[in-house]
């Protein structure tokens, strides 16, 4: 009796022992399943935050880019009573073009303000992000045309063409040359700031 005593004791104590740790290895696991999806929430929420923020400075350089270039006007000192020398930014289509994707792509920026917030409190969602990016692929396709055009204009505005005999204009209307080519610059930061918005919102989606 002894004997079988002991035997049933040292059974009892290993089947402690064994449950004792699979419960401590099952609480492991959990824990690390737990904790993994948190850091991962983080990281979209603050991506969320910078892409708020991004698109507010992209807004706000857009705006100063049209207004820059829409008040953009010189009258030379020597017209006459009958002859005016005077440069508008609506002579050029290319600049109402320019003005036109700003204007555009600044009221965008404004509306997607709401569905950017909502990413904030809901960084889980998938869906509205795909939608967003198309979008803001797209804004920035024209922002990058309406730029792109601009600047090839104040190019030859600036050192003209020899080959096709066209004079550099910007010795006479030079204060005209320097309103335009600071509306260039705004206009292409908004650029940057879209490409680094787009390239956000695509880490957030691959790490869905």
């Amino acid at each position: 009796m002894g004997l079988l005593s002991s035997i049933y004791d040292s059974c009892k104590e290993k089947r402690t022992y064994f449950g004792t740790k699979m419960k401590g290895s099952a609480i492991d696991e959990a824990g690390e399943i737990s904790k993994g999806p948190a850091p991962r929430k983080g990281l979209k929420r603050g991506l969320s935050i910078m892409d708020f923020i991004l698109r507010i400075f992209a807004a706000i350089c857009t705006l100063g880019s049209a207004l820059g270039m829409v008040t953009t006007r010189e009258t030379l000192p020597f017209a006459t009573q009958f002859v005016k020398f005077r440069a508008v930014f609506d002579d050029l289509p290319t600049f109402v073009f320019f003005v036109t994707s700003n204007s555009i792509v600044c009221g965008y920026l404004v509306l997607s303000l709401v569905p950017s917030f909502f990413h904030i409190v809901r960084s889980t969602s998938v869906k509205s992000r795909v939608f967003l990016l198309s979008l803001d692929t797209v804004m920035y396709g024209l922002l990058t045309t309406g730029a792109a055009a601009a600047t090839a204009i104040v190019y030859v505005a600036h050192y003209g063409n020899p080959n096709a005999n066209w004079f550099p204009f910007c010795r006479q209307y030079n204060n005209f040359c320097e309103r335009i080519s600071g509306s260039l610059v705004g206009s292409f930061i908004a650029v940057v700031l879209f490409i680094i918005i787009i390239l956000m919102s695509a880490i957030i989606i691959s790490k869905r």
